[in-house]
């Protein structure tokens, strides 16, 4: 390991993993509740395991972002991190207001919590992936603003790189479009047109900055090709990702009460936003062609190419299929919004942080290069369990969607939302047995770093 303050990913990286195998086990849970409603109920009710699903899935990818920064930011700017223990605090706030909102949800109803958190102060709370407590809220902007300063100063006393700079800018707009969270205008269509601010310009603006600039990095690190053509690449991506991701927020506007326009304006550069995610593809696969070293991680390797690949698919194809507003009319709302979010986040976001943290744990836990052949041998094989079984749950999402679609909104005869549901249901139950497989090879993951072996044979 380079510089010793890199050490402060670590916890982070462990934290990410953790609160990953609890996304997953409520997904699993959910899964069963959408076949049968009374399981778990009323301990675990459905609304309460998908609000813990979601909450879940945020946080753990924000530990993955910061591990990320902290770890990069040292080599990039090769200068030690400004403050370690401030890195470490911040972590510590971060954790114990994660757990203990998720333990709100779970402990008492959500209008308890409210009361108990003084929503009634500043009213935040009640929308959908923003259910934290206003608190929480506050706590999650306390850590992002330290981080950032934390970042910036290190950056301002170091070489200052391309992927560095998008990777801050990446988590300065991360910081910033949260703080629309604690915006809550009592109109409806204001509300939504605010929300997405924070839901959509994550996920489809910035987030991606923060993705370009980490696979940028291992990418580098891994093939030896010059740092200038990669930092090419890594512009024109996320230009393309910025110029289609803002205007492209427009296809969340197409039936909340906004003017028509947005339904021209979001169909166009909704139909472009695939556009970087299929020039991620190009760029990573070109990359390795062109590698002047085989780096011995084969398991990081193998994330890395998995990520722009499933991203275009996840992101880029199952976005498309369904963002034209005239398609959109019919589809927004069905299990297809669902099949492309579980994809979409899975590609773009899940299989990144997984690169980074099979890349850099093994370094940080003081392996020359990777881990042993045997324990990536498991690694590899938890790649394609995890990434099989999602390419399954999004054709069983799918196609319930279709069938959705065209029995409730499309047939001359209608049918009720439930009949439909029951209607359905066979596609749930599959969907369920992928989630379980999907389960099984996050356990894999989890136990390929506790596999050892002589860890010379990695780096020979």
């Amino acid at each position: 390991m380079q510089y010793q303050s890199q050490a402060v990913a670590k916890p982070y990286f462990i934290a990410a993993i953790g609160l990953f195998v609890g996304q997953i086990v409520f997904g699993a849970i959910l899964g069963l509740q959408y076949v049968m409603g009374d399981f778990l109920f009323p301990e675990i009710p459905f609304n309460v395991a998908r609000m813990v699903h979601t909450n879940l899935l945020i946080v753990w990818l924000l530990f993955g972002f910061m591990g990320a920064a902290y770890y990069m930011v040292p080599e990039e700017t090769e200068t030690e991190l400004y403050s370690p223990k401030l890195a470490l605090i911040l972590f510590w706030v971060f954790l114990a207001a994660g757990v203990l909102t998720i333990i709100g949800y779970l402990a008492v109803p959500y209008a308890t919590l409210a009361q108990i958190t003084g929503n009634d102060l500043l009213p935040t709370m009640g929308r959908e992936f923003l259910e934290q407590p206003t608190i929480t809220k506050i706590g999650i902007v306390i850590v992002a603003l330290g981080m950032l300063f934390n970042i910036s100063m290190t950056v301002l006393k170091g070489r200052k790189t391309a992927i560095i700079m998008v990777l801050l800018l990446g988590l300065w707009g991360l910081a910033i479009f949260f703080l629309f969270s604690f915006y809550n205008p009592e109109n409806l269509v204001l509300d939504k047109i605010f929300w997405w601010w924070v839901v959509h310009l994550w996920v489809e603006g910035v987030w991606e900055l923060i993705l370009g600039s980490i696979l940028a990095f291992v990418l580098i690190k891994m093939t030896g090709v010059d740092r200038e053509i990669i930092e090419k690449w890594l512009y024109v991506i996320i230009a393309m990702a910025l110029i289609s991701g803002i205007i492209g927020t427009g296809h969340h506007y197409f039936w909340i009460g906004t003017p028509e326009y947005w339904q021209w304006w979001g169909s166009i550069f909704s139909a472009i936003e695939p556009i970087p995610f299929f020039m991620m593809v190009i760029f990573a696969f070109n990359m390795v062609n062109k590698r002047k070293r085989d780096h011995p991680n084969k398991a990081a390797m193998l994330w890395a190419m998995g990520t722009p690949v499933m991203a275009f698919l996840g992101a880029g194809v199952w976005g498309f299929m369904h963002t034209l507003a005239p398609v959109n009319y019919y589809t927004h709302g069905t299990q297809i919004t669902a099949a492309h979010g579980h994809m979409a986040f899975y590609g773009a976001y899940v299989m990144i942080v997984l690169a980074i943290i099979s890349y850099a744990m093994p370094l940080l836990r003081g392996r020359a290069a990777g881990n042993s052949k045997k324990a990536q041998i498991v690694e590899m094989w938890s790649f394609w369990l995890m990434t099989v079984s999602m390419v399954f749950i999004t054709l069983f999402l799918t196609g319930a969607g279709i069938l959705q679609v065209w029995l409730q909104r499309i047939n001359e005869n209608p049918m009720g939302f439930m009949e439909v549901q029951d209607k359905i249901a066979i596609f749930y139950w599959m969907r369920e047995v992928a989630g379980v497989i999907f389960l099984i090879g996050l356990i894999v993951y989890v136990t390929s770093f506790f596999i050892g072996g002589d860890e010379e044979e990695a780096s020979s």
